[in-house]
């Protein structure tokens, strides 16, 4: 069989590379890049370091407004469809790739398969969320990182072709964090110890086209009592420039400098996969607004401030891991104050095994040669 994976953001591509471990071993997978991330430390470095083969065809289509970019990608999409009429789509996530490729599908009458399926942080303002809404109610196949997004689906009315599969996420670091750990240099290249720093990331448009919201969030990671390790975005760092907030961000070099380094914000360029890994691993504290980070800080027994209001990763804040801090600074100082003095114990399984992609690949061996149209839905 053949099928299609549409990528364009790195948690995608981190997530195909698990899948495409067990895809490849059966069938013709096909990568598509849209080009959503489309600069070195964004997108070539993982598929190098990933072993990921190169993208059978890469769109070009960067970056833009939601809809000029959302527009750009359907249209590429549906010409690359059109070509190889593929068995299935599979989409992953939450991106404007994701929506983008499954539309396309669907209106060519292909099935779609959304993994990661059921996230819902309710807040519609989000363009991640509607992403996720539209994606789920046109796929056929929805895998489910866990049994509380599968529920999630059954209170909107989808029931068929659900699938609780675990989360493929569990997969990519079974794969990929014993990796980091032999590889990676980037706690000797910075020069800070294990557990005598933070890691985050700020890139969701919520908290960077806001002026007033980003400059929040930059104060409240200056207020740690060690330093925080900031790989920059390119939205984030053309907003800090745009902003005005330069002055918020210390540069690499003052980590070597001597001296107390409490209330620094020390910003570096993107880093690979296998560098970011090794950064959460041996943070005292991870601080994010990105959903995957949230999940990977929970796997890596670390614990995580998350940035915003919500969280479609509401398992995580109910055994102690994750605590919501929005944007304020005493917020999220606080929080950091009582994991230093309460490390949560118990870390139970939530997402599954760590061989979700293998689940995922024997299902669709077995039902991509189903009769039925697009919007024909599988039971278990």
């Amino acid at each position: 069989m053949r099928f299609v994976s549409v990528v364009g953001a790195r948690p995608q591509f981190i997530k195909a590379a698990a899948l495409g471990v067990e895809l490849r071993c059966r069938h013709e997978d096909l990568l598509v890049h849209t080009g959503q991330h489309y600069d070195d430390n964004m997108s070539d470095v993982f598929f190098e370091e990933l072993s990921i083969p190169a993208p059978w065809r890469h769109l070009g289509v960067g970056s833009g407004p939601h809809g000029r970019q959302t527009g750009a990608m359907l249209e590429r999409i549906e010409q690359v469809l059109e070509e190889v009429r593929p068995d299935a789509v599979i989409v992953y996530g939450d991106t404007n790739s994701t929506m983008a490729g499954a539309l396309a599908a669907v209106k060519l009458h292909i099935p779609v398969a959304h993994v990661e399926a059921g996230m819902r942080s309710f807040d519609r303002r989000a363009p991640e969320e509607i992403n996720r809404v539209v994606t789920d109610h046109v796929a056929r196949w929805l895998f489910a990182p866990s049994p509380h997004y599968a529920r999630q689906l059954a209170a909107e009315g989808i029931v068929e072709g659900v699938y609780d599969v675990g989360d493929i996420m569990v997969d990519a670091m079974r794969l990929f964090a014993p990796l980091a750990e032999q590889r990676s240099r980037i706690l000797q290249r910075l020069g800070v110890q294990p557990r005598q720093y933070g890691v985050a990331t700020v890139h969701r448009a919520a908290n960077t086209d806001d002026p007033a919201r980003l400059r929040s969030v930059l104060a409240g990671l200056r207020q740690l009592p060690y330093p925080v390790i900031l790989p920059l975005h390119p939205r984030t760092r053309a907003a800090v420039a745009r902003h005005g907030l330069q002055q918020s961000l210390d540069p690499p070099e003052c980590l070597a400098g001597g001296g107390s380094l409490a209330h620094r914000l020390v910003a570096i360029e993107p880093v690979g996969y296998l560098d970011m890994l090794q950064l959460q691993q041996h943070a005292a504290v991870v601080l994010t607004d990105s959903g995957g980070m949230q999940k990977e800080a929970y796997y890596l027994g670390v614990p995580c401030v998350t940035l915003r209001e919500e969280t479609e990763w509401v398992e995580t804040v109910a055994c102690g891991w994750n605590r919501l801090t929005g944007v304020d600074p005493h917020q999220i100082a606080a929080a950091v104050r009582h994991y230093q003095n309460e490390r949560p114990r118990e870390r139970p399984p939530l997402y599954g095994d760590g061989h979700s992609a293998a689940r995922i690949a024997e299902i669709l061996d077995g039902r991509c040669g189903a009769p039925g149209g697009a919007g024909r839905r599988e039971t278990d």
